[in-house]
């Protein structure tokens, strides 16, 4: 009874917030409490809650200083020079955009943190996306799946939770895996590819411009991207409007305006510390090196990096103030929806539900499957990392695959390492907290995010478990 209801729950939560009929933050506390009471332990809810969130806030504080660090670095421009980069790459072409998008999500994934890397994503991006409008979708889709490949880093927590649930060297789990993780990231760019030419189909090349402003009285407006022909493939022309009736410039001027356009960040901003560029940038390393190293706890590295930052970059207190003000909607809605998933995870754990479901899974697997377990859990592993948490997942479910595949002679190196294919998924699951910083900085809702996602990342998870069988490694 409790796993049909389990899968019920899960299924309910899934249609709902597809269908917008409810917010994400909603259904997470509002369906595991009705079916809290639907099994019968209603009586228990407040202790699982309180359980739920007593597990998540090194999470939730974790986020909340991680958001106001990385914030503060984008403020002050810690991150311009990668972002220039990239945008000078992209140009206008929805192709580069979206493939700049894979490549920008898969180098600062490097630092093992899914919310620094959608951060830094979307805020470099999301003015070109709206500037070229592109979909906002594809962005998050690819930013979302290229980091869940990433995230399979040794420090970026799936690999360390297989070690630790099956006492294995970590390293010993993932080295093995790059050849297979690499094509996974291939796949990725070929999907930022294909992605870029539908929207390159659907837009055209743009070419973006501005008015050269001859006068001190002609206004510059932005420049409308104008399609010239048919069929998404024919030339392309810029509109330019003066509020003075200045004239435009000639085609001539296009591209090197266009290059002085698209900054993505304000290059003007007054939060900019130039002077200050390489305190910042030994700051981030040290505190990246200290993450690797777990020299501290994660939350608490974040919080004085954070407060370090502000100090030194901010000493008066009013700018403190007014950084801090600028990031408190982010920090808002994360940290909310992070104690929203504590009710689910809580009552989904907390009712017996979980691992009712994943014996069900196991029980399930047929004998004559049992050699071939380290297949069966990669292919498990996408769907279970979706509905469940990585600490579920990797503590509850990995150890009792371990054991089966163990029984008909599967070693449990092999099963860790099966364990990672499903991170492409994972990462676009509503019990990530991370992707509520991205489709909440992207202005995306989180239904549409998960229906244009899910059959991509998922997709993406199958590759790199078919790598991992043709190199031998699972």
């Amino acid at each position: 009874m409790l796993t049909i209801l389990g899968f019920v729950m899960i299924a309910t939560f899934l249609v709902l917030i597809m269908m917008k009929k409810m917010s994400p933050m909603a259904a997470l506390v509002l369906i595991p409490a009705l079916f809290c009471v639907l099994v019968g332990q209603g009586a228990h809810l407040g202790d699982y809650v309180l359980k739920g969130i007593g597990d998540l806030a090194p999470t939730a504080a974790m986020l909340m200083f991680a958001i106001i660090y990385f914030g503060v670095m984008i403020d002050v421009g810690l991150f311009d020079p990668v972002v220039r980069g990239i945008l000078r790459f992209c140009k206008a072409d929805p192709v580069r955009v979206v493939v700049g998008t894979a490549l920008l999500a898969a180098i600062v994934s490097l630092d093992g943190d899914g919310s620094t890397t959608f951060m830094i994503t979307v805020s470099a991006l999301y003015p070109l996306y709206k500037r070229l409008k592109m979909s906002l979708v594809v962005m998050t889709g690819v930013a979302a799946t290229a980091n869940g490949v990433m995230n399979t880093l040794p420090w970026g927590g799936p690999t360390a939770r297989a070690a630790t649930a099956l006492k294995l060297d970590a390293g010993d789990i993932f080295v093995p895996m790059i050849p297979a993780l690499a094509v996974g990231l291939v796949a990725v760019f070929a999907l930022a590819y294909v992605l870029g030419r539908r929207e390159r189909k659907r837009l055209g090349v743009l070419t973006l411009g501005d008015v050269r402003v001859v006068d001190e009285t002609v206004e510059e407006k932005e420049a409308e991207p104008v399609l010239v022909g048919a069929g998404g493939g024919g030339a392309v022309a810029t509109r330019r409007t003066a509020a003075a009736g200045g004239g435009g410039t000639g085609s001539a001027d296009s591209d090197a305006a266009a290059e002085g356009d698209l900054q993505g960040l304000d290059p003007q901003r007054p939060t900019l510390r130039p002077r200050l560029y390489w305190f910042n940038a030994a700051l981030t390393v040290a505190l990246l090196t200290l993450l690797i190293m777990q020299t501290l706890p994660i939350p608490v590295l974040f919080l004085l990096g954070a407060a370090l930052a502000l100090t030194v970059n901010f000493p008066h207190m009013k700018d403190q103030k007014a950084r801090v003000a600028a990031h408190a909607e982010n920090v808002l809605n994360v940290s909310g929806m992070v104690f929203a998933a504590a009710v689910f995870t809580g009552v989904l754990t907390g009712t017996g539900m979980v691992e009712h479901m994943a014996r069900w899974l196991v029980a399930g697997i047929p004998d004559a499957l049992g050699p071939h377990m380290g297949i069966v859990t990669g292919v498990l592993s996408i769907p279970l990392t979706y509905f469940m948490s990585n600490d579920g997942f990797y503590f509850g479910i990995v150890p009792i695959l371990a054991e089966a595949g163990a029984a008909h002679g599967v070693a449990p190196i092999e099963i860790a390492r099966a364990s990672l294919v499903g991170q492409a998924l994972h990462m676009s699951s509503p019990l990530v907290p991370a992707v509520y910083v991205l489709v909440g900085m992207a202005k995306v809702e989180f239904g549409d995010h998960t229906r244009f996602t899910v059959k991509w990342a998922a997709l993406t998870s199958l590759v790199v478990l078919g790598a991992g069988l043709l190199f031998g490694i699972i």
